[in-house]
């Protein structure tokens, strides 16, 4: 088991909390699905029974710790139902928030920097995809309400189609998916603070 959770382990995460979530989540994982990182609470008291983030590729859970370690409650979000996430941080440690496009906010404090930033970057990545998808699948029923046929069941003599209607071209909208790359590029590249970043692509995603 130590071997399979290693990888899991580049900053500074407690092995044996580790290993401890990493069977939880084994019991859990659908088919095709795979663990990507792993984050644990560190409280800077008592942390006998921390409670942990655990990325796949396919969902976000949150696991909580009750009763002194005894019981442990999780909630996933696919990360198509995940709006955005985002990450405070403190002397003591990050908290990482994430919100779902329902408006439900899960929050876990006392994750370590280190971990809290890599929870940050996979997420981030994992939302551009969706923004796309979303996109993909709104054209995708544009098309198909667009292109509805009216079939003709009776003997009626079909009408004569209409002639098509001069249409004045439109100036292209800004792609909120572009526009979000180039906030991101400005953020790696130190153009910008984190705080400015997540203003601006709150205000792009509400326009979606």
């Amino acid at each position: 088991m130590i071997n399979d959770i290693k990888k899991f382990l580049n900053e500074d995460q407690d092995p044996k909390a580790v290993e401890k979530i990493s069977e939880k989540v084994n019991d859990l994982l659908t088919n095709g699905e795979t663990v990507e990182y792993i984050a644990v609470q560190n409280k800077p008291a008592i942390n006998i029974s921390p409670d942990s983030i655990v990325l796949t590729n396919k969902r976000i859970l949150f696991f909580r710790s009750k009763s002194f370690g005894l019981v442990t409650d999780f909630n996933d979000y696919l990360w198509k139902d995940v709006a955005e996430s985002h990450i405070s941080e403190a002397i003591l440690g990050s908290t990482f928030t994430m919100t779902a496009i329902t408006g439900f906010i899960e929050t876990i404090d006392y994750i370590p920097k280190s971990q809290a930033r890599k929870l940050y970057q996979y997420a981030q990545g994992k939302e551009e995809e969706m923004i796309e998808y979303r996109r993909q699948k709104e054209l995708e029923e544009k098309r198909a309400t667009a292109g509805g046929i009216t079939v003709n069941t009776q003997n009626e003599k079909p009408e004569e189609p209409q002639k098509p209607q001069e249409v004045k071209p439109e100036v292209p909208a800004e792609d909120p998916m572009e526009t979000l790359m180039k906030l991101k590029a400005f953020l790696d590249n130190d153009l910008i603070s984190l705080e400015d970043y997540e203003t601006k692509k709150k205000e792009i995603l509400q326009r979606m």
